[in-house]
């Protein structure tokens, strides 16, 4: 059994200490860093472009905090990620005055942000959720985004990440494949604006998720 407390303390005092930290997930292994500097070493490995964002690293805490939804859409959130315990990337308005999101600086949150909106990817894994808790705690905000080259796929398991991006991380947490492995094309998770109910993309669990959406809320997605 993982010690997930442990392994967050390790990753996330490599991250205060302007590390990278390659970790475990239940969507696939994400990289994440807490510095500008570490940013831009993670981009420049995965040969990816500014235009695509980083995650804010969260737990359902800090949506509660952060994020600003109606009560439907708390409820569908709840139902989705801890009823059902799916993992779901929620883009949503933010309290742009929170102590977490006013230690971001300009850059990172141009990074981590669009159109007033952040994305927070929820119940991805015990250990990202501990890690998010530390965030909080010490009002240290964190990035995350997919360990793996750009376009090249999301990766399930550690081995399977190309070596120069492995090689930009001081700490991985291997706990083996990802919980969603799939088989063919390489998913991440489902993202889904609550401002109107846009299906931003179409991840793991979409076909669980949406018959959350249409049983119990009657509700069908809108696609861009």
């Amino acid at each position: 059994m993982p010690d997930y407390d442990k392994d967050a303390e390790r990753v996330f005092e490599c991250l205060q200490h302007g590390g990278i930290a390659i970790v475990h997930m239940d969507v696939a292994y994400a990289i994440m860093s807490g510095t500008e500097d570490a940013l831009r070493r993670v981009y420049r490995a995965k040969q990816r472009s500014y235009d695509r964002p980083s995650g804010v690293v969260a737990n359902h805490h800090t949506h509660v905090e952060i994020q600003i939804v109606n009560k439907e859409a708390e409820r569908i959130i709840d139902s989705i990620t801890r009823i059902h315990n799916l993992p779901l990337s929620v883009i949503a308005p933010y309290r742009e005055d929170h102590p977490l999101m006013l230690q971001i600086s300009p850059f990172l949150i141009g990074m981590s942000t669009k159109n007033k909106t952040v994305n927070f990817l929820l119940n991805s894994s015990p250990l990202r959720d501990r890690i998010a808790e530390l965030s909080l705690e010490a009002n240290f905000p964190l990035m995350a985004s997919s360990a793996n080259r750009s376009q090249r796929g999301t990766k399930y398991r550690a081995e399977d990440i190309e070596p120069e991006v492995r090689a930009v991380a001081e700490v991985i947490i291997d706990y083996g494949p990802s919980k969603y492995l799939q088989r063919e094309y390489a998913y991440s998770s489902t993202q889904i604006d609550f401002r109107d109910m846009t299906l931003v993309r179409e991840g793991v669990c979409f076909s669980e998720i949406k018959a959350i959406l249409n049983e119990e809320f009657d509700i069908s997605l809108k696609r861009n």
